[in-house]
């Protein structure tokens, strides 16, 4: 045992949440000998694992099928009958989802956590009040608070707002629609375009930007919606959608350039927001940011001492492992007598699009923006695979190099297996490695990844 016990108080941390942040900052600060209860309305995983990264990619990886099935009969295999039941396959995704709920109970539990099904809302600087899903009414003190609960989908405000589904509903619609729109730019939007697309699903995106994934590299974004349109997706950018009104059985939608757009079903993928609802923060005084983002400061503690927020409540970088890394250290920290923080800079991401991307470090704007002396090496190829298939699908990858350190400050990946690829490309820049380094280094022939240390121009 790390750390001594307050008497004065019934838990030495109450945890708010049982996401991959919160389940984490529960397990490690108990492992180091703090009491610590785990306070979870819904159940246990957070958002990741039952709302967002994981379900969403189980039906990534089921609408990729169609492709490859048309693939596959360029490599010459004779298949008769393919088709999709969507109503299965939701079946075993919530079964797959109610497993990994099962085991993020069990790590709280076996980590000698306290677990409590309810609502928490915090009603003093070291007092949480729980209305169990029972109905019943709990309160606890506690010397530290940790808030852990993500974020939730917002809407855009015009008239019809209420006909649209979000990212949650289209995880869990019981019947494909015929036809869908999209409205949003960012990386749900594009994600679950591909998805009803590979569903044979007639798709529209529709979005007020140039461009999809506003922040991302230029190149990247362009060819992302090259790719997107040669897979049948329609796509309607620098138009908003002024309303939506029910038709027959359809949703009209109206543009803002006039026209209208009948489609069966209307998804909302404007962003999501911190999930800040009766949490009883205003009332204790916990400061919030324009977005309602709960202020933290470099030890993930808010204006109020005993209380502490990680992961998309506090609105820094919304990735789950951001949250899972933010919760350890806390737990080192006030727990463990360990001083360590968590570094923001290179931080990985990927976009399940259709193709995929990764990206880690500066783009090549980016770094312009903030006067560096860059070289951008780029490199784009028809994958070996398409040739025999006939697929037009092509690999965009490149490096952002410092001229003056010659470190290598970026790296970006549209294709397949790109998160894959960029995590290992991470590390590398994580080490500080040259662009000499990557020269040096032997590619893997034939592959893709190889790309990344074959790159002169």
């Amino acid at each position: 045992m790390y750390f001594e016990p307050m008497s004065e108080f019934d838990y030495d941390l109450i945890v708010i949440g049982a996401g991959s942040g919160g389940t984490r900052t529960a397990r490690i600060s108990a492992s180091y000998g703090a009491k610590t209860l785990v306070v979870e309305g819904d159940r246990a995983g957070g958002t990741c694992v039952l709302r967002g990264c994981v379900p969403k990619k189980l039906l990534v990886y089921a609408s990729q099928f169609s492709e490859q099935v048309s693939d596959a009969e360029g490599f010459c295999w004779q298949i008769n009958n393919f088709k999709s039941n969507w109503v299965d396959l939701i079946k075993k995704k919530n079964k797959e989802l109610d497993r990994l709920h099962e085991i993020y109970v069990n790590l709280i539990k076996n980590s000698g956590c306290d677990l409590i099904s309810g609502w928490g809302q915090i009603i003093g600087p070291n007092k949480v009040s729980i209305k169990k899903n029972d109905g019943d009414v709990l309160e606890f003190s506690s010397k530290k608070i940790m808030i852990a609960v993500g974020g939730e989908s917002s809407f855009p405000s015009f008239e019809g707002n209420n006909f649209m589904i979000n990212s949650d509903i289209a995880l869990d619609i019981n019947k494909l629609p015929n036809s869908i729109a999209i409205y949003g730019s960012g990386y749900i939007a594009v994600e679950f375009a591909g998805i009803f697309n590979g569903f044979g699903v007639d798709t529209h995106l529709i979005f007020r930007a140039d461009k999809v994934l506003r922040g991302f590299d230029e190149d990247v974004r362009q060819h992302l919606m090259t790719s997107m349109k040669e897979k049948g997706i329609s796509i309607h950018n620098e138009i908003t959608i002024s309303e939506i009104e029910r038709s027959h059985e359809s949703l009209n939608v109206k543009l803002s350039t006039g026209k209208n757009l009948l489609v069966e079903t209307v998804m909302g993928a404007t962003g999501r927001i911190p999930k800040i609802s009766g949490l009883g923060l205003q009332k204790v005084g916990v400061k919030l940011g324009e977005r309602g983002e709960i202020l933290v400061n470099k030890s993930n503690q808010t204006n109020i001492k005993s209380i502490y927020a990680i992961g998309d409540v506090t609105d820094k970088i919304t990735l789950t492992p951001i949250a899972i890394a933010e919760g350890h250290a806390f737990a080192d920290r006030e727990f463990g007598g360990i001083d360590r923080y968590i570094s923001y800079d290179n931080v990985p991401s990927a976009v399940f699009s259709q193709p995929s991307i990764a990206v880690v470090g500066l783009n090549y704007e980016q770094a312009k923006k903030n006067n560096m002396n860059v070289r951008e090496y780029k490199s784009e190829f028809r994958a070996l695979k398409n040739t025999i298939t006939g697929n037009p699908e092509r690999t965009l990858m490149k490096l952002v190099v410092d001229q003056d350190t010659q470190k290598v400050i970026g790296a970006h990946m549209i294709g397949p297996d790109a998160a894959e690829i960029i995590q290992g490309v991470a590390v590398a820049i994580k080490a500080g490695a040259l662009k000499s380094d990557f020269d040096s280094t032997i590619g893997i022939h034939p592959s893709a990844a190889e790309e990344f240390v074959t790159m002169r121009s």
